[in-house]
């Protein structure tokens, strides 16, 4: 059973929109929105987050919100969950953070692997200078793939990336760029026949470099 999403807005056609998005890349995760108020305002509803969160009830949910008074609603709404100890809050952007948790929930990652993918997008990234003192041993391993995908590196190849990472024991850049930061792939820009560096090291770094790969010699599953 994967893990289940459930996403809280003050607008309801928000909450819809950005689960229907991320269901595109994940399309065997459970995305349940929770968006406006009961009588269709804005704002947000703790019966309509409770009865997600029941709805999701299972190994693990990941609750993804937009403003301040969201993340309260959903904490409240957790309190009174069958088993709160199960609903983890993301502290991340929510569309960004949708996508990447919903991608790392498909390749099956436990709801704190999901969690962190969602965060993971909203970590700054690492500057040049300091990313020289952190890499002073070489690499586990390494590899270079070319892009082949009309689309290049957009939102959906970097989701799958940053996603499937997040639940790797390994520190992987691609292209100078966090492997596992969703926001830094897409900056790369990186357009059809570019061909993408990696550098992985840790445990899983082989492991990693063997997913991206795959994911980069199918085209990602695109055309």
């Amino acid at each position: 059973m994967t893990v289940r999403l459930v996403v809280v807005s003050h607008s309801a056609k928000i909450a819809d929109g950005a689960a229907e998005l991320a269901a595109q890349m994940a399309p065997d995760v459970l995305i349940l929105p929770a968006g406006g108020t009961d009588d269709g305002r804005i704002g947000t509803s703790l019966e309509k987050v409770m009865a997600a969160l029941e709805q999701a009830a299972g190994d693990g949910v990941v609750v993804l919100t937009d403003l301040g008074s969201a993340v309260m609603t959903a904490e409240s709404a957790a309190e009174f969950a069958a088993g709160p100890e199960s609903v983890l809050l993301a502290d991340a952007p929510l569309v960004e953070g949708l996508v990447a948790a919903a991608v790392a929930a498909q390749t099956g990652a436990d709801a704190a692997a999901v969690k962190d993918a969602a965060e993971a997008v909203y970590r700054p990234p690492v500057h040049p200078a300091e990313a020289e003192h952190v890499h002073q041993q070489p690499p586990d391993a390494t590899g270079d793939f070319e892009l082949v995908n009309q689309a290049g590196m957009h939102a959906r190849p970097a989701a799958k990336i940053a996603g499937g990472l997040s639940g790797m024991d390994a520190d992987v850049t691609v292209n100078g760029a966090d492997g596992a930061s969703m926001t830094e792939l897409m900056m790369l820009a990186a357009g059809k026949g570019t061909v993408l560096h990696v550098e992985a090291s840790g445990p899983d770094a082989a492991k990693a470099v063997g997913y991206l790969e795959r994911l980069v010699s199918s085209g990602f599953g695109e055309p």
